[in-house]
């Protein structure tokens, strides 16, 4: 295939979603723009939480409106996953699973809820300091990616929920 061939394709790609009904979910009128600023989500209580709030407020809003509010309960458990011959862990998975549920703030019932899991990994064969740092950025990783299951379960069932 010509690389012609590829940019006529690729121009197109946008007429035809458009021509399936395609909408962003987040542009006004889509399935998941009444979530925008419409999320409180609960205060966190420990660093896990902090990032896990802040990515989420980051895409949806601080939740100025009030409509729905996210509880949520995170578990964090480490691993070794890799022994040196002198039986050093040298590396560690980090696994993560928040429990999750969307409250209408009205009626204060319960919209949605679930749960969202994954885990990342870090090296622990150089100093303490960098093994420290490696596990904070691990946290923070999972955190983001535990977020974005949750958002994404959000904007898919957004249609759903109660205006």
């Amino acid at each position: 295939m010509s690389s012609f061939n590829r940019r006529f394709v690729l121009l197109g790609l946008p007429a035809g979603l458009a021509a399936c009904g395609f909408a962003p979910a987040y542009a006004p009128g889509g399935a998941a723009h009444n979530l925008q600023g419409a999320v409180l989500v609960e205060a966190p209580n420990s660093r896990p939480g902090y990032l896990l709030t802040r990515h989420i407020e980051e895409r949806l809003g601080r939740g100025e409106r009030q409509v729905y509010g996210l509880g949520y309960s995170i578990i964090l458990t480490e691993e070794a996953v890799a022994i040196s011959r002198a039986n050093v862990n040298t590396r560690y998975n980090l696994l993560g699973k928040v429990t999750y549920a969307l409250r209408d703030l009205r009626s204060n019932a319960v919209v949605l809820s679930g749960q969202a899991d994954s885990f990342t990994s870090y090296s622990a064969s150089g100093t303490t300091v960098a093994t420290q740092a490696a596990q904070r950025d691990a946290e923070a990783r999972l955190m983001v990616i535990l977020g974005d299951q949750i958002l994404n379960r959000l904007t898919a069932e957004a249609g759903k929920l109660p205006a």
